[in-house]
């Protein structure tokens, strides 16, 4: 699964080079031009890293990022903007970004910048999922009693539940970012994933993957 970039860009040129650069890099990049479209599609996807304007139409980055920070507490916010004033950069920093680049910069700094935040992500990719430790990287779910070798796309689905835990996920949310289409043979694949991942846990009750029918899933623990 390529690393998902989450780029808010108000100036359609410059969008459309970062895009162009970091898709020839391999990452996948969504993007958008205002803060309040952006809201709405980080609330569906699942992003590993997210590139903000401060200046945006509709909703200003600032209010962007807390919303995302409020929604996960680990992905990679960084600001990208023209704003360079001091009180500006450390009401970014309050908010919860991991850097604040200033416009001119150097898109070869920002690719390396990037690299090197999902590293780090990349270097702590475990996380405890109720008695369980999910290993994302190693495909590793395991606790006290037992190990599970998990498949990539078990461990993709796992983790993408992980990263929206305590809310609805919509199936075609899921199956166009990890499948890449939402037909019927594809929903069905889902679903036999879905119920593999509640044999692996079923030893511990307080973890559950909650159907809601005809809407999508909610990772409860």
């Amino acid at each position: 699964m390529s690393n998902h970039i989450f780029l808010v860009e108000d100036d359609e040129s410059l969008a459309y080079i970062l895009k162009d650069s970091l898709e020839n890099g391999g990452y996948k990049v969504s993007n958008f031009y205002d803060g309040k479209s952006a809201r709405l599609a980080f609330s569906r996807g699942a992003y590993h890293l997210c590139i903000i304007d401060v200046m945006l139409p509709l909703l200003d980055g600032f209010s962007l990022a807390s919303y995302i920070r409020q929604m996960d507490r680990s992905v990679p916010i960084l600001f990208l903007t023209a704003r360079d004033a001091e009180e500006d950069k450390i009401n970014g920093f309050k908010l919860g970004a991991d850097d604040y680049i200033t416009k001119p910069f150097s898109l070869e700094e920002l690719k390396l910048r990037i690299e090197v935040f999902l590293r780090r992500t990349s270097q702590t990719s475990q996380c405890l999922i109720g008695k369980f430790k999910f290993d994302y990287t190693n495909l590793k779910l395991e606790c006290s009693e037992t190990q599970f070798i998990l498949t990539q796309k078990e461990a993709d689905l796992l983790k993408f539940l992980c990263m929206h835990a305590d809310v609805v996920v919509k199936r075609e949310t899921i199956l166009k970012e990890l499948w890449g289409d939402d037909d019927y043979f594809m929903g069905r694949s889902l679903d036999v994933f879905i119920s593999k991942l509640r044999k692996y846990l079923s030893s511990d009750s307080s973890i559950e993957i909650k159907n809601y029918h005809g809407v999508g899933f909610k990772l409860l623990m």
